[in-house]
């Protein structure tokens, strides 16, 4: 955790769901000065899609320099038309490992680009877990998805920006460009802009592996009062969910807002097979029952909160690329609880052990498995290839227009959302 370090006088202001974070997101771009850095799992050419290809197009023309970074499995079917849009304004649209398929099927599913991070002109960051699909705001209807966000600025934005700049540099564009775009902002005001405490952790396959894991461990394991915890797939390592236990039994409030009615069966099987250790330790758990869960946030006591990309299961935890913050700040802390605790009176149902079904043999040693798998399984993922993450430009001058893109060039897949 060394590589992590708290950062004082931001401001912090939480966006839930769609409705809020989308229109301030579309202004933040259409009002910046000089730089727009996107990185998104999802995008789809849909409302909210287009309504991000209308302010980033906006923004290139007035001469603003925009970066648009999108996963290869996650982002579905572009078109040529919108592409080419986007590359016609100035737009430099990149795909992370696209992949390629064999036999119709995608076969890059493992290692993805999962966050969800936007930066302008170096002094207003937005990072959480929404993405830019329709799916996201209210009047798609039951499926559509609840969700958390937050707006930074301050000293910690700065931090964020070299970040994003560096995995283009990464990708291919080198450091004497990272130089040339940190200079380009180098004016960027970082002077302080509230009284919370920021820190930026993300996780990687290279040196930063267990990062997001290990300040959730530390956060749990030194809870005196109060831990909730709201993630849509919730399948944590062996060592979180035996925190979790001995925190409750050490008296502190453990409460776990998870999927009730979730956007895929297997997430909410998943789950509850953690149920009966969870509530025998005494660890509250509550399904969110109105539309699927997509939130990934936590507070602990009445100081720590986090909010970002990264689910508590194995893909987020050990291969996916994930970006949270941490936040110490009894204001913030006490809203994004407030919200939180707003769910569970009026929108979630409280699982009883009662309701479960009785043990047996065969539990017994479903159970045993299943723990085992949990306590090994980042070892295991190790053993998959750390391909070095490949960022392509999104090319659509040789495509006819509404026809698919070509694979490996620009990322064509099918729509799939464990996201």
């Amino acid at each position: 955790m060394s590589a992590h370090r708290w950062i004082p006088g931001n401001r912090v202001e939480l966006l839930e769901n769609g409705e809020t974070f989308f229109p301030r997101v579309f202004e933040a771009i259409r009002r910046a000065r000089r730089e727009v850095i996107v990185e998104t799992f999802i995008l789809f050419e849909d409302k909210i899609g287009l309504g991000l290809h209308a302010a980033l197009c906006e923004a290139a023309r007035h001469g603003v320099k925009v970066d648009l970074m999108i996963d290869g499995f996650g982002s579905p079917d572009l078109s040529a038309g919108f592409l080419g849009a986007l590359a016609e304004a100035g737009v430099k649209v990149r795909v992370f490992d696209p992949g390629r398929r064999l036999l119709g099927q995608r076969l890059n599913v493992f290692r993805r680009m999962h966050r969800k991070i936007v930066v302008v002109d170096g002094e207003r960051a937005f990072v959480g877990g929404i993405n830019y699909s329709a799916d996201h705001v209210m009047d798609f209807g039951p499926k559509a998805k609840q969700d958390y966000a937050v707006e930074l600025a301050g000293p910690v934005v700065a931090e964020i920006h070299r970040f994003v700049l560096r995995a283009i540099a990464l990708g291919g564009k080198g450091a004497r460009w990272f130089r040339r775009r940190l200079d380009h902002t180098a004016d960027a005001a970082v002077a302080p802009a509230g009284d919370a405490e920021v820190m930026f952790v993300s996780r990687d396959n290279r040196r930063h592996t267990t990062d997001i894991e290990r300040h959730y461990l530390a956060a749990i394991r030194s809870a005196r009062e109060r831990i909730v915890i709201a993630n849509a797939y919730f399948f944590p390592g062996y060592r979180i969910i035996k925190a979790l236990r001995r925190a409750a039994r050490r008296g502190v409030d453990v409460r776990l807002i998870l999927q009730g009615e979730p956007d895929m069966p297997i997430v909410k099987t998943a789950a509850s097979m953690l149920y009966h250790h969870l509530l025998h330790a005494g660890v509250r758990i509550h399904e969110y029952c109105e539309r699927p869960l997509h939130g990934k946030v936590a507070v602990v006591d009445r100081t720590w909160s986090t909010v970002g990309s990264s689910n508590l299961d194995p893909l987020s935890l050990s291969l996916n690329l994930e970006a949270n913050v941490m936040v110490r700040d009894r204001a913030f802390n006490a809203e994004l609880h407030g919200r939180l605790d707003r769910l569970m009176q009026h929108s979630c149902t409280q699982v009883e052990a009662a309701q479960l079904q009785e043990w047996s043999l065969w539990r017994l040693v479903r159970s045993f498995f299943v723990f085992h798998f949990m306590r090994w399984y980042p070892s295991w993922a190790g053993w998959l290839p750390r391909h070095v993450p490949r960022l392509e430009p999104a090319h659509a001058t040789d495509l006819a227009d509404g026809a698919r893109p070509t694979p490996g060039r620009q990322g064509a897949v099918t729509q799939t959302d464990a996201a």
